[in-house]
């Protein structure tokens, strides 16, 4: 994978699910380091409970000057989104999947997309968000993965790029905290016994 070039991927445009104002990617980082979540869709069980895990850090982060942002592929299913609660930081929408390009986050194929959607840690991923009652649906682009980046103040560097290699891939709180030289408490959410009756999603 070639290094991800900042200053260009930093001037993509991304639509505030706000204001629906665009906005360029940098200004996230500009004023203060960032943590910008990119979900596979808004739709996804495993994005919003990934989403949710990810919101546990927002009050260290917020006292330790860091933004936490979320941005999806597209609009569908976002205003749920929002509406349910399972973010806690401004959302943006990348309409032309141009960071998700830039970044390197995949995208699968319609033959591809099946095994890894059943694989082991989707299956876990799931069976946690079904038993912190988060539930999803199968609209919208099933195809696109995501993944996280970290960015110091000012686009200096970038402390972290993750690109999910199964859906159910996820950062760890504590690489997120790591990354940013911030002490936080939060604890993950626990992983349930998975078997056949829980992750069948």
């Amino acid at each position: 994978m070639a290094p991800v070039e900042l200053e260009n991927v930093g001037k993509n445009l991304l639509k505030s699910a706000d204001t629906g104002e665009n906005v360029e990617l940098q200004s996230l980082w500009q004023d203060q380091p960032a943590v910008v979540f990119f979900l596979r869709r808004f739709g996804c069980q495993v994005c919003r409970w990934m989403a949710a895990e990810i919101s546990k850090l927002e009050p260290d982060l917020r006292a330790g000057g860091v933004a936490l942002v979320a941005v999806g592929p597209e609009e569908f299913g976002l205003q749920e989104f929002k509406n349910l609660g399972f973010f806690k930081g401004p959302i943006y929408v990348d309409e032309q999947k141009k960071c998700y390009k830039d970044l390197c986050f995949k995208r699968y194929t319609a033959l591809s997309v099946v095994p890894a959607a059943l694989g082991k840690k989707v299956r876990d991923a799931s069976a946690k968000a079904s038993a912190g009652g988060i539930q999803g649906n199968f609209s919208g682009d099933l195809l696109q993965s995501g993944g996280m980046i970290i960015v110091a103040k000012g686009g200096e560097k970038i402390l972290l790029h993750f690109i999910q290699d199964s859906p159910g891939d996820i950062v760890p709180l504590e690489d997120i905290s790591k990354a940013l030289a911030i002490s936080s408490q939060v604890k993950e959410g626990q992983r349930p016994v998975c078997n056949d009756d829980v992750c069948t999603r």
